[in-house]
């Protein structure tokens, strides 16, 4: 890829319309002091010092899509309550419609707070239904999301699943046909409940642990061959097109029409590895919709869930870092 190439694709993001489906969340951190353990059980004290909401599961997601300079629009269920309030408030402050969003009386939203001092995560408290949707809810949310597509059409759809409930096998087969039907291809960031729901998708990208769950074997990621043998039997029982399985320290493979590659991670100062996951597939979406190569799409994808991993908490890539980086790594795209 020359340089004048790779700035003419992240130009093309600019025009991409995003769909997002999924489970969206509250991200919430304190932050604080920890100069004493408790007298009450042995534990630190945290004494806050500041304290901040960030939008997290699908939405960060497509904090991800709009830092990258394309639309995202976002299919997902909230909580009727102060949380989803909270969420859609600062959806809007992001610039992001809150069209797509459901609010149930059956769930709550999902929150994470997590407790850092120090730069280090102290204790998470997750706050969260993993009910499914009920019938009703069913019909209610597919009906929004097929007024979305018939609307908005969206270049993409992007599947992320935390296993919170809204994304049920009938979700998943009903939305995946009408991706399929106005030609939109599907990238899947999964999870173990419907591992192996998402048949015919365009681009699936589970992690390591999570493809060696849903097959239920051991991988060692290491060995080339024992990967591409564990992709071969996930593609048989998936019949996707493309397989993106991020193998943390050690990269990223791709497999697909063009056959099977690893690239290796770049050497990068790790703070936090939150969110590094929704970078990846925000990046991968985007060049699956501009018809991208292969190699390009793992490559982009890799670099850019390094950059993120720099940075504390769950953030969103910056668009003209990941450009910088891009350009300097010209080589390897």
């Amino acid at each position: 890829m020359t340089n004048t190439e790779l700035r003419e694709l992240f130009e093309n993001f600019n025009r991409l319309k995003v769909l997002v489906v999924g489970d969206v969340m509250v991200d919430a951190y304190l932050w604080g002091k920890v100069n004493r353990i408790s007298p009450e059980a042995p534990v630190p004290v945290v004494q806050v010092t500041d304290k901040e909401n960030r939008l997290g599961g699908a939405a960060n997601v497509a904090l991800n899509i709009a830092s990258l300079g394309a639309t995202p629009i976002i299919c997902a269920l909230a909580g009727n309550d102060l949380k989803g309030k909270e969420m859609a408030d600062l959806m809007e402050s992001q610039g992001m419609s809150t069209e797509g969003i459901l609010y149930s009386g059956e769930r709550p939203t999902t929150v994470k707070t997590r407790v850092i001092s120090s730069h280090q995560h102290i204790v998470r408290v997750d706050e969260e239904s993993l009910m499914p949707l009920s019938k009703l809810e069913e019909d209610r949310f597919l009906d929004q999301v097929t007024k979305v597509v018939e609307d908005r059409k969206p270049d993409v759809l992007i599947f992320e699943d935390y296993n919170k409930g809204v994304l049920t096998q009938r979700v998943i087969k009903e939305l995946s046909e009408l991706a399929k039907s106005q030609g939109m291809p599907t990238a899947v960031d999964p999870k173990k409940n419907h591992f192996f729901d998402y048949l015919g998708v365009t681009l699936f990208k589970p992690n390591l642990k999570e493809l060696a769950e849903g097959l239920k074997i051991e991988i060692d990621k290491s060995n080339l061959h024992t990967l591409e043998k564990a992709v071969e039997e996930l593609e048989s029982r998936l019949n996707n097109e493309m397989s993106l399985i991020t193998l943390s320290e050690l990269g990223i493979f791709i497999k697909g029409k063009d056959g099977s590659n690893r690239i290796p991670a770049h050497i990068r100062k790790i703070s936090d590895v939150s969110g590094a996951g929704d970078t990846v597939i925000s990046v991968a979406a985007l060049c699956l919709a501009l018809g991208a190569s292969e190699h390009h799409i793992a490559a982009l994808s890799n670099l850019a869930g390094g950059l993120v991993c720099e940075k504390v908490g769950v953030v969103p890539i910056d668009k003209e870092t990941f450009l910088a980086e891009a350009e300097k790594n010209l080589a390897e795209l």
